[in-house]
This record gives C-alpha cells, structure tokens and sequence, in this order.
C-alpha cells in the first residue's frame, strides 16, 4: 500500500469515528426520551419473536442484544444506529475502491452519501430502514464479487445468500434490491449470454431459504400479519385511478428534493456536467441495476398499484449513489481541484447535527420530548403501594407500553395491546393511562 492510499484510508477512518461521535452524543445530550421506531422496537425485543405485527424480527434482535449489555442507556442505542450506518459506509468504500481501483475515487463516492439526508438526520433512529443499511451494501459488495469474478466463489454465494436473508428479514422492501440484482444476472446468462449459469448460484437461493424458514412458518401461523400491514401502509385499499398518477408524481418529487445536496456537492465535484452512457461497460451495468433499476421498480409498483410509497421506506436505496455519479464524471474529477468540494462537504457535514440538536432543543411536542423515565417512575411507586410483587409483563400500544418496558428496571415483557382475558390471568395487575401492568 503507498503512503497515499494509506492516508486516503485514514481520512475515511477519521470520517466515519466523527461521524459516529456527532450522532451518537448529539441526540444523546439533546432529546429526553429514544424516538418511536427505537422503542418499538425494544418492546418487541423484550418478547422475542421469528416476527411482529408489522415487521420481521430482525430491527427488535439488534436493540434486544444492546439492552441485554447496556440495560436502559439512551446512549447505547444512537451508537447501534451509527454502527449500522457506518458499516454499510465501510462496505461503500470497498466496493468503490475496487470499481475505479482508486483510493481517492472511493472516498469522494462515501463522502458524497453523507450529504443525503438517509445518512446523516435520520440515523439516530434505530428502526428496520437503518437495519437494512448494512445488509443492503454488504450484499450489493458480494454480488459484485461474483459479477466480476471470472470463477464464482462458494464463499460469495454463500455471503450473498447470508446478507441477503437478514435485509429481508429486516424489512420485506429489501426484495427491490434482490430482485434488481436477479434481473441483471438474468440478463446477462439469458439475453446477452455473456456468461453461463453456475450451480454455485443455487447456494445463494439455499441459504437465503434456509435462513427464512422459521420467519416463513410464523407468518403462516399468524396469518401473514406483517405482509398486511405493509399493504394497509401504501393505502393501496383505498386507491383511486387518480392515485397511479398523484402519488407515483409525489414520489418523483420527493426523490429529486432530498437529492438537492448531495447534487449540489457533485457540481462542487465536477464543475461540468459531462458523461457518456456506454452500455457495453460491465461496471456501468452493474451500477445502473444497483442503483437505478430498484428505484424504477418501486416507481412502477406506485404506477401500477396506485399506492403510496413514504419518503423513508428509501432509506437504502442510495448508499451506492456517490458510486455511481463518480463513476459517470470521474473523467472530470481533478484531485488538485477537490477545495470546493471539501468545503461544501465539511459545511453540510456540520449543518446537519446542528440543526438537528436546533430542532430537538427548540421543539417541544416531539416523541423525543416524551417523559418516559418520570412515567416509569410513578408507575412503579403506584405499583409498590399495591403489591409486593414484581412487574413482569406490560399491556398496551408499542409507545406506551414499550417505554415502561423499556425504563422499569423489572424489564417487563410487552405483550401486545391490553385484553381482559390475559390480565384475569395475572396474579396482580394494575391499569394506568391505557396501558396495564403486572405480575404473573
């Protein structure tokens, strides 16, 4: 390795621990209580399952892991976020580095994701968008290590198969991603016939189902709930024939706007907006169908269904963006003329947690804002007037309840909304503000 890649390597070291710094102590020092997703989530975690009303299981193991050593420690749960975060980044790196087998080139394309919105004002909330980050770029990485590899490699199938399950059993919209990735091979062996069909391929299908097996049986035995909810979150029941032109319009929209400064620090980049498509260069392919192909398909999916696709089901969909438009314009990427590009990245780089910690200070009716340690608190003492027993199990919405889960030292177990049969049940119980506590 030269001293220069070795520095270049470095600065990407020195990004991603300041970034891990500024968004674990900023929305530490700042809200009061851990935003909705993240609490969520921890009350699923307390009643571990294969999968939860609205989502698979993946987004409650995580925090359930980080409860079991850090206990109830906002902290801890903003540095599981950033870890997730800042691994995709790593994984970004990676593979850029080995598209333009340019140190510098890879850097710039991470570099340029931090200003999109994804990865910097939203990361404090651990919920299934982050927890997809991970296994989102690691199987982008993998699948590009059997596209580029004249021999497919067990280990590669294997990983991809690996990664692949656990971004799907974050969230189920992690099949964008697969299914852009099957389409390119599919392309390539059927229609272009560039290249043969490995059965190593099938051990990539193997794992994949292997590992979704018990996910799979759950949801047969809980009559496919998350796969419902999913479709009552898109509206679809509800569509007009207005709505295949309204939302898909709105998803455009939406898609360019949070784009803003991450375009506006590509033309700091680039000066020029120059670039030539050649479809014949298989790393262009391979960016494109990362890239482009799965945003068009969930554009079609809102044409066609007529639904509605929110701003933040996106989360994952542009890690390898800055890839990609360095690749287009690398041609007219000077390493001597990088000040401009630098500014603007180091402006946005610190703009984003100040206004972050701006609206968390100024702002007093957000989730965050919400008392949950004094709720605990009280409750507990009402508890303790009553019984002599210990709160083991706790009733009610994800949000109320789960905050008692999460903040009463007992860590009781949520178990879902409040119904009359399982308290009669309990030993003792105690019904407070629509969420009810107790003991067996």
């Amino acid at each position: 390795m030269t001293n220069n890649n070795r520095n270049i390597n470095n600065i990407f070291y020195i990004f991603v621990i300041s970034h891990l710094i500024f968004w674990t102590l900023v929305p530490s020092i700042t809200n009061h209580n851990l935003p909705l997703d993240t609490i969520e989530a921890l009350a699923w975690g307390s009643n571990l399952d294969w999968g939860f009303n609205k989502h698979p299981p993946m987004s409650a193991f995580f925090p359930e892991v980080f409860y079991q050593i850090f206990g109830s420690q906002d902290w801890a749960y903003y540095l599981l976020s950033q870890i997730f975060v800042l691994t995709s980044f790593y994984y970004v790196f990676k593979f850029s580095k080995e598209i333009f087998n340019n140190n510098l080139l890879g850097l710039i394309s991470v570099l340029l994701i931090e200003a999109i919105y994804f990865y910097n004002f939203t990361t404090p909330e651990f919920n299934v968008n982050v927890c997809q980050l991970p296994f989102w770029s690691a199987t982008v990485y993998y699948s590009w290590k059997i596209y580029n590899s004249k021999e497919v490699k067990f280990s590669d199938c294997f990983l991809v198969g690996l990664f692949a399950a656990f971004g799907f059993l974050s969230k189920y919209l992690f099949v964008y991603l697969l299914a852009s990735i099957d389409l390119l091979f599919m392309y390539l062996i059927f229609i272009k016939k560039d290249r043969k069909f490995d059965f190593k391929y099938l051990i990539t299908l193997e794992v994949f189902l292997i590992i979704l097996v018990p996910h799979l049986i759950w949801l047969n035995n809980n009559e496919f709930i998350t796969i419902t909810y999913g479709l009552a979150r898109t509206g679809l029941e509800q569509s007009s024939v207005f709505d295949h032109i309204k939302f898909p319009f709105i998803f455009l929209t939406k898609q360019i706007g949070l784009l803003i400064p991450f375009l506006v620090l590509v033309w700091l980049l680039v000066k020029k907006i120059k670039f030539k498509f050649n479809f014949k260069d298989k790393k262009l392919l391979f960016l494109l169908f990362i890239n482009i192909l799965p945003i068009i398909l969930m554009f079609l999916t809102s044409v066609v269904t007529g639904s509605k696709i929110r701003t933040m089901w996106m989360t994952p969909f542009y890690l390898f963006f800055g890839t990609l438009f360095v690749y287009l314009f690398q041609a007219q990427i000077n390493s001597k003329k990088l000040k401009p590009f630098m500014v603007g990245f180091i402006f946005l780089f610190f703009l984003s947690p100040i206004f972050y910690a701006y609206v968390s200070l100024s702002k007093e009716d957000k989730r965050t804002d919400y008392p949950g340690k004094g709720i605990a608190l009280k409750t507990q003492y009402a508890w303790d007037q009553q019984f002599n027993t210990k709160i083991n199990v706790v009733y009610g919405n994800e949000w109320n309840a789960g905050n008692l889960s999460y903040h009463l030292q007992s860590r009781p177990v949520w178990e879902g909304i409040i119904v009359r049969e399982k308290l009669d049940q309990l030993k003792d119980y105690m019904c407070l503000d629509n969420v009810c506590v107790g003991s067996r």
